[in-house]
């Protein structure tokens, strides 16, 4: 008689939970490790499950955007991480935003409560051994992989580097916010708004600018060079390319029929909301690694953030990934070992949602496997699939991590007259309906 499958699961974030949990639903027994509390990491503040170190957002829920699809695809699969995001949201216009505390601790009693699930607090550092013990390991420890488990995997692949930075935006409370400066409005809408947004005119933006380029940054030890995601750069960092870079990106001044004065302003800074309550906004694009002192003094130089509280400081890690395309194999196993997958981060797709969506993906494969249903395939028209497909072709010589981007999908065919908002919905339409025809034919649609 064939004993009972298990899985080990390395990696409590989101990817991990995401693929302990598609597993207990396919009646997989899971053997989810946590390295925290006993070893932690430079970014982590608390020991729980999905605890997102970076922003609170996974971005848009439109239909129009890369990242709504992506969401509306793990939503039709049972994503439990969509899920929980739903039940913690808070406002942010048309992006799915989160109370932090909240959302993890929905994700953490999900995993806890699944009588399949085993959460067992502790480092795994070989994986080789582990590979021994269970049917299958799925690598899904995220951007803050341990020295001795990123060790024990560039000594499986032989990658000699596995890392990049990813860098994290202050929050204030909103409190400290001059609201007779700043106003509230999300961009091309008529309505209030959920964003807190702060005008500068050119003088305003220009003392800013300076004092930016001028401020005390935190250096790199020796041994690391700086690799920065270009989807996630440090405000200092942009603004290294000129004077006006800000104001084509983050701080665009656009779209503000509520902006105060009447005239347009140089540049705005846009604050998103950081937990239910709405005590707490963050800084949008403002993420930096400059040193404390000198933050708390350069983004006070912001209108309407002269008495800024700042009850997180932006900051730095490491971000670990591995050369996907030439180590990784369609389902995302290893080449070298097709017992050993990999997802989330690590695998070279960048964003909360991407991280997810990597993390059921494996699941399907093993579930495919032990249950031998029909394992999903790579259809270039679904943004799961595509973002999997990307991993499979990009260039081994400069792989570079991956959001969802409609550019991924492949190209629409009939009418290419439609205009640009009518095309995006055209590709969610397309990939939604293939999409509920792969969930079906891999018996995927089950409670």
């Amino acid at each position: 008689m064939k004993k009972n499958t298990r899985v080990a699961v390395i990696g409590g974030g989101l990817a991990g939970c995401e693929t302990a949990w598609q597993l207990a639903r396919k009646k997989i027994e899971v053997v989810l490790f946590e390295m925290r509390p006993d070893q932690t990491t430079p970014a982590h503040k608390t020991d729980h499950l999905a605890e997102l170190v970076c922003s609170n957002s996974l971005k848009s829920v439109e239909l129009t955007s890369a990242h709504g699809l992506l969401k509306k695809e793990m939503e039709m699969a049972g994503s439990l991480i969509i899920e929980c995001a739903k039940q913690a949201s808070v406002p942010a216009g048309s992006a799915l935003a989160v109370d932090r505390d909240l959302f993890s601790a929905r994700v953490q009693q999900a995993i806890i409560e699944s009588p399949l699930i085993k959460l067992q607090r502790e480092e795994v550092a070989e994986l080789m051994t582990l590979s021994k013990e269970f049917d299958y390991v799925v690598v899904a420890s995220g951007p803050l992989t341990s020295r001795k488990l990123s060790q024990s995997l560039i000594d499986l692949v032989g990658q000699k580097e596995l890392y990049f930075y990813d860098a994290i935006s202050p929050v204030v409370t909103l409190e400290s916010i001059d609201m007779n400066i700043a106003f509230k409005a999300s961009r091309y809408q008529d309505s209030p708004g959920d964003y807190i947004n702060c005008p500068m005119d050119q003088s305003q933006y220009e003392k800013f600018y300076y004092a930016l380029m001028e401020a005390e940054k935190v250096e790199f030890a020796e041994y690391e060079k700086q690799r920065h995601f270009e989807g996630c750069l440090p405000i200092e960092v942009m603004a290294e390319r000129g004077f006006h870079t800000l104001c084509y990106g983050p701080f665009k001044p656009v779209g503000f029929k509520q902006a105060k004065p009447e005239k347009r302003p140089f540049a705005v800074l846009q604050l998103r909301q950081e937990n239910l309550s709405g005590s707490l906004y963050n800084l949008v694009g403002c993420q930096t690694k400059m040193t404390f002192p000198e933050q708390r003094r350069i983004f006070r130089l912001i209108p309407g953030l002269e008495n800024a509280e700042f009850a997180r400081l932006g900051s730095m890690h490491r971000n670990t990934y591995i050369n996907a395309p030439q180590h990784l194999a369609w389902n995302l196993s290893l080449k070298l070992n097709s017992n050993i997958f990999l997802a989330g981060q690590i695998t070279g797709v960048e964003g909360y949602g991407e991280s997810t969506a990597t993390g059921l993906w494996v699941a399907q494969q093993i579930g495919a496997l032990e249950k031998r249903n029909l394992p999903p395939k790579l259809d270039p028209k679904v943004m799961i699939c595509s973002l999997v497909r990307y991993l499979m072709e990009a260039s081994t010589e400069n792989f570079q991590p991956m959001n969802a981007n409609f550019g991924l999908l492949s190209p629409l065919e009939g009418d290419k007259r439609l205009g640009k908002k009518e095309r995006k919905q055209s590709y969610s339409e397309r990939a939604l309906k293939s999409w509920e025809c792969q969930l079906s034919d891999m018996n995927w649609l089950e409670p």
